[in-house]
């Protein structure tokens, strides 16, 4: 064996070639030009929304520059840009999308994350500014995510199937057997509630809206898991709890549409129960009888994933995602979406803002 003395000088070149290899993998530490979607004003989208070349960007030492690979188009997303959601990206300037799922593609000569070219990543918790074809920003943002599930659930991960997964789990402790109501089911987070329970042995009641085309959403839901499915105007009667069969009163219901809707929920509560509100689509107040404060004693709690997120929950957040990309690989987790190029951006933001009618969630592909 060679002294140590010769050993060095041979183990330092190895260390420069590493090196270099890594400095070289960064590109120069430049990112490659990149197209955007942007708003210097808050408005309506398909008003203030522009695609624009972005010039490149200089990666510092422990950035990681990530190429979009596909990127959702989520009411949260169409909210920031009207200039109504609580928090938003500062303007002019400002690039739409916080979920996405991208490729790294180069890396800062000093990253200490165990990240290679090529790597699925996703920032979380979700950042800011995914609408674009190269994103650059600290290590720290990105997660190292599957590669073996299709993209669009990647992409789609943080948002929904995380809402579903937290109200699940942090308002009403649920073992096997029990049950939960609510509304809104033909929804992503509706659809991931009912499988997450199923996956969990809970019993799922859910309510969608009197619409063309419900019977076939009822069938859908079913092959999902659900276990029960009413139209709004199946419970206009008295005795709804009439309608559980052997099911127990639900513990726990959610809901994302308010109004009468969420009048519906509370109606199956058992003595106790929680309502989680999550959403309001119908933008209807929730009006709730005096009398089930005072006779039922039931909770009215709220549920915001990013307040959630932006708390000391980064590791428990990352976790939950890998838990939930475990599902989607076994076939246990699955929803609606339509996956457009970026080309055709402005159609997917029709479809997302309803201008085709109801559609599911647009997914942008870069």
């Amino acid at each position: 064996m060679a002294p140590p003395s010769r050993l060095l000088p041979a183990t330092l070149q190895i260390l420069r070639r590493r090196c270099a290899s890594r400095f070289s993998t960064a590109s120069s530490l430049v990112s490659p030009p990149s197209k955007a979607v942007l708003y210097d004003e808050h408005g309506a989208p398909d008003q203030v929304l522009r695609v624009a070349d972005v010039p490149p960007v200089h990666l510092g030492d422990r950035d990681v520059c990530v190429r979009m690979l596909a990127a959702p188009i989520n009411p949260s997303d169409i909210n920031r840009i009207e200039g109504v959601y609580p928090i938003r990206p500062p303007l002019p300037g400002a690039v739409g999308g916080c979920e996405g799922v991208g490729q790294v593609h180069a890396l800062g000569p000093a990253v200490t994350a165990p990240l290679s070219p090529g790597d699925w990543v996703i920032p979380s918790p979700s950042s800011f500014g995914t609408w674009q074809t190269y994103i650059v920003k600290n290590e720290s943002v990105w997660h190292k995510v599957r590669s073996d599930v299709p993209m669009e659930y990647a992409a789609t991960v943080t948002v929904n199937p995380l809402t579903a997964l937290r109200m699940l789990r942090d308002f009403v402790q649920l073992n096997p057997g029990d049950a939960i109501v609510q509304n809104g089911a033909t929804s992503i987070v509706g659809q991931c509630v009912i499988q997450l329970a199923k996956v969990h042995g809970i019993h799922t009641i859910n309510i969608i809206r009197d619409r063309p085309g419900s019977e076939e959403a009822k069938g859908k839901l079913k092959q999902l898991g659900a276990d029960e499915v009413f139209t709004e105007s199946q419970l206009d009667m008295k005795n709804l709890k009439s309608l559980l069969g052997a099911f127990p009163e639900p513990a726990l219901g959610f809901n994302c549409v308010g109004g009468n809707a969420a009048s519906l929920v509370l109606k199956f509560l058992r003595q106790g129960g929680t309502m989680v509100t999550y959403g309001g689509m119908s933008k209807r107040p929730v009006t709730v009888p005096t009398s089930y404060f005072i006779f039922k004693d039931i909770s009215m709690r709220g549920f915001w994933l990013q307040k959630w997120m932006n708390s000391d929950k980064a590791e428990d957040c990352r976790t939950m995602i890998d838990y939930l990309l475990g599902l989607v690989h076994e076939g246990k987790l699955k929803y609606e979406m339509e996956s457009i190029p970026f080309s055709e951006f402005s159609l997917a933001l029709e479809k997302a803002l309803g201008k085709h009618g109801s559609q599911p969630k647009q997914v942008v592909r870069f």
